[in-house]
């Protein structure tokens, strides 16, 4: 028997760590590819393209979507993101999962297109409070981004019943070990194993 691979959406308000959790996953399992979003947003200090985005100019972002290359696409304070089709469809077609760390957006387009293949979760924060001092903790945004993001976190927020499955961040070891249990009991749905119904034909007939 083989398996057809799986998309896992991780979703959350910024700051609520999703990210961190998505880092985590990707270092302790090997059958779990990231998704590279490709994004307008400049670069990061600590950003490397191609690893954590595909760094691209708002014209050549706008021709791909023309062109439909993309499963997904948002636009994100002001900045445009998407994923390609490409490489995800191949990986799920080679048995292996796929993990997108997007916002509900992205998610949403992907329920109306991918269906079948997808396994939402959504990341929330234990308390506004501590959103907050996770933002400012990270030291990469003015005062008026972070007030930005906190108020957007509220509308955020209003879609987690939209999703299959919800995490309370409250410890990332905590947080990343749920996600793997969710991952781990996904893979083993009976409409993923491609050949489950010969082998159990075959185990009656003996």
């Amino acid at each position: 028997m083989s398996r057809r691979g799986l998309m896992l959406v991780l979703s959350s308000p910024s700051g609520a760590g999703k990210t961190t959790i998505a880092r985590e996953l990707i270092r302790r399992d090997d059958d779990l590819t990231m998704s590279v979003s490709v994004t307008t947003r400049p670069k990061r200090p600590n950003e490397i393209d191609g690893r954590d985005y595909h760094f691209i100019d708002q014209p050549t972002f706008e021709r791909r979507l023309a062109e439909d290359a993309f499963l997904e696409h948002a636009t994100v304070f002001g900045n445009l993101y998407g994923t390609l089709r490409a490489p995800v469809e191949a990986a799920l077609r080679e048995g292996r999962d796929v993990l997108f760390d997007i916002d509900w957006q992205g998610a949403e387009q992907l329920a109306r297109t991918a269906a079948a293949d997808l396994v939402r979760v959504f990341i929330l924060p234990p308390s506004t409070e501590e959103l907050e001092v996770r933002l400012k903790s990270r030291a990469q945004d003015s005062d008026e981004i972070v007030a930005a993001r906190m108020a957007k976190a509220a509308d955020e927020m209003e879609h987690w019943d939209e999703y299959d499955y919800v995490v309370v961040n409250r410890a990332i070891e905590e947080s990343v070990h749920r996600v793997q249990t969710i991952l781990a009991a996904e893979r083993l749905r009976r409409d993923r194993q491609i050949g489950l119904s010969d082998f159990v034909r075959k185990l009656r007939g003996a």
